[in-house]
């Protein structure tokens, strides 16, 4: 059985999502406030079901330390699974570990790998993700589900169409990521909805040696900077 909708007035929603609009800049003045100081990191990304005995929790936890020891920080959505897995690699390995922390209706908890002045908890996913976007090195995009996906193609899309510079997005686990890029290849492109080489925005891995290669590679030819 569907659930009653709960009518509402018209000129109430117009009323607050005016008001809204102060929330959302409180939003981004503390987010940029705070993440303009953390320096050159990478982001992680994976899904929160993660349990940490799963060989893609300890893969990502691996990652981020080598990602750490190779001098970035390391940025993830701040909850538990390979979220937390990159915090704990990060944390660690002595290096900066961000956590970008969304609030949600069914209940999620910063991870205990946090540094203490880089956790920032946001209730807007689009202010979050332009967070990622302009303060991102470089995405290591882990197995994952729906939100996983949509931070992918927010910055495939952005760097496809050049409202950002371009950095590396690495697909980590062969196994979970082919069938979406085979599709890609099989049905975007023929269909010629995307050109070819729009396929070379994303890298295929599966080890950390890999991981650090696309990025030292691709930052001995590019400057760090922010993405915007």
């Amino acid at each position: 059985m569907r659930d009653e909708r709960i009518p509402k007035n018209w000129n109430a929603v117009k009323n607050n999502d005016s008001w809204a609009i102060f929330k959302i800049m409180g939003e981004f003045v503390n987010g940029y406030e705070k993440m303009s100081r953390i320096g050159p990191c990478v982001s992680i990304f994976g899904s929160a079901r993660t349990k940490p005995d799963h060989k893609y929790y300890k893969l990502a936890e691996s990652i981020a330390k080598r990602i750490t020891e190779n001098g970035y920080g390391v940025i993830t959505g701040g909850g538990p699974g390979i979220m937390e897995a990159g915090n704990k690699g990060a944390h660690l390995a002595g290096g900066t570990s961000v956590g970008l922390n969304i609030t949600l209706p069914f209940e999620q908890h910063d991870n205990p790998y946090i540094d203490s002045d880089k956790s920032i908890d946001f209730d807007y996913f689009f202010v979050r993700k332009v967070m990622f976007v302009k303060y991102s090195q470089g995405f290591v995009v882990m197995p994952g589900g729906f939100g996983t996906l949509d931070e992918l193609f927010e910055a495939l899309t952005l760097i496809q169409t050049h409202k950002i510079e371009k950095f590396p997005i690495i697909l980590v686990g062969t196994e979970f990521w082919k069938g979406l890029f085979e599709w890609i290849k099989e049905t975007l492109v023929n269909a010629k909805n995307i050109n070819t080489e729009d396929l070379d925005l994303v890298h295929l891995v599966d080890t950390e040696d890999e991981v650090l290669t696309i990025l030292n590679d691709f930052y001995n030819e590019y400057n760090l900077s922010p993405n915007f």
